[in-house]
């Protein structure tokens, strides 16, 4: 099994309403695709970190292996969630790939 964990921080033109708009968007769209790519075990998506966090929200995935984790990012309805809800409002990415 592989997990596959992102933290990202919203774009600094975004506050309020609108963060938790995008958030939502985001949660709701990478959560959208569990049944939906094989090999995707779990998927949940954390929009609400507690104070001190230098974050906005984080991905934490599971796959049954490397080969799951590599047809993930190129499956076509994660390209469309990631090119959709999520790049076009993160200003930095961070992921950490590990095997559980």
């Amino acid at each position: 099994m592989v997990r596959h964990v992102i933290l990202w921080t919203l774009k600094d033109e975004y506050s309020g309403d609108r963060k938790d708009e995008i958030k939502k968007a985001i949660k709701e769209g990478l959560e959208g695709l569990k049944g939906r790519i094989p090999g995707l075990v779990e998927i949940k998506v954390n929009t609400e970190p507690l104070a001190g966090s230098n974050c906005d929200l984080m991905l934490d995935s599971l796959f049954e292996d490397e080969a799951a984790l590599k047809g993930y990012s190129v499956h076509p309805a994660h390209v469309e969630v990631a090119d959709g809800k999520v790049r076009p409002y993160t200003a930095s990415r961070v992921c950490l790939n590990y095997t559980v």
